[in-house]
């Protein structure tokens, strides 16, 4: 078992570690491209930080656990979720949901809660498979493209617009400061840092798994309670970060685009899970953790409908009120 803490631990500090730089060339990539904070967080910072998630996932339903695989995959998104209202503690200036209050952020929440709402339909309905693959699956990657596809043209073509106050920061492409890096350099670098958080997935997955067979824990809570935070790290550093630099689309970008990548490790480890429909194995800790980032998505979504303009808000301490009451009620499970 002490391999596995440790390669655990290892994995953590990769993670950790690589949070900063990757940050500061996103920040930087999103304003040489003119693709803006927010579409720079959930495109990029959110499907890289969740690649260790994904690859956890996909190893666990290929081993076939598929409580394990779904279990990693929604936890995360709760984890993740709960990083807004932390992230909104070390942003003094002003409420974080109100400082970057913009239509994308607020259309992402709920198209999240959309494809957690097709989730628990599917894991509700007749085990139907096309191939071994649940049509739910394929449903879930169209509402992701769909919820992307949107977010571009909300941002584009606005049919309402956000109050500005003194505290809001819009999110609008700064001219970059010539460093003398290329932007094929810049993109170099980017897909190395990608490697290198996804390579961190195969050793947290196989660990887990691991550690859940030598300690007789529940392979299901490993994955809610273990795994899925270690791979949400990224997403910690990188939200704290962007904080720090005043990158406050990025990072909120950075969550919910993360959890909307995070509900397609299903959809991956569908693929995998060679035992029959994913979302057949559904048991309730899996109904635990949907329902859980339902609640939580509904929660930025109220804090960005509101907009607090100060302090952490009702919507923030009620955050960490539901996740710490959902992990109470998972322990519980056994």
């Amino acid at each position: 078992m002490l391999w596995e803490v440790a390669a655990i631990t290892a994995a953590a500090l990769v993670l950790v570690m690589v949070g900063g730089p990757f940050t500061r060339l996103v920040d930087r990539l999103a304003d040489r491209t003119g693709m803006g904070e927010t579409l720079a967080g959930i495109v990029l910072i959110g499907m890289v930080t969740s690649l260790p998630g994904l690859i956890t996932s996909i190893i666990g339903a290929a081993h076939g656990d598929a409580s394990f695989a779904m279990n990693n995959a929604l936890g995360g998104i709760a984890a993740q979720t709960v990083f807004i209202a932390l992230a909104d503690m070390f942003y003094r200036r002003a409420n974080l949901e109100h400082a970057a209050a913009s239509l994308p952020n607020l259309l992402a929440p709920t198209g999240l809660c959309i494809m957690l709402g097709v989730v628990l339909v599917a894991g509700a309905g007749p085990p139907l498979d096309i191939l071994g693959v649940h049509p739910a699956s394929l449903l879930l990657v169209a509402c992701y493209l769909y919820w992307l596809r949107l977010s571009r043209k909300v941002r584009a073509e606005p049919m309402w617009r956000v109050e500005h106050t003194r505290h809001t920061r819009p999110d609008v492409p700064t001219p970059a400061p010539e460093d003398g890096e290329s932007l094929g350099g810049m993109w170099t670098r980017f897909a190395v840092l990608a490697a290198v958080v996804a390579a961190t997935g195969y050793v947290v997955g196989e660990a887990g798994l691991s550690l859940a067979e030598q300690t007789g824990v529940s392979s299901g809570l490993v994955g809610a309670l273990v795994t899925s935070v270690v791979t949400s790290l990224p997403e910690l550093v990188t939200v704290l970060y962007a904080v720090r630099i005043r990158a406050l689309h990025l990072a909120l970008g950075d969550i919910i685009g993360g959890n909307g990548f995070d509900v397609l490790f299903l959809s991956a480890s569908d693929v995998a899970y060679r035992e029959g429909p994913l979302y057949a194995a559904m048991d309730e800790r899996v109904v635990l953790l949907t329902g859980l980032g339902i609640v939580l998505n509904l929660l930025v979504s109220a804090g960005l409908i509101r907009r607090q303009e100060s302090g952490i808000g009702f919507e923030g301490i009620a955050m960490f009120a539901a996740y710490a009451l959902g992990v109470a009620m998972l322990v519980s499970l056994g």
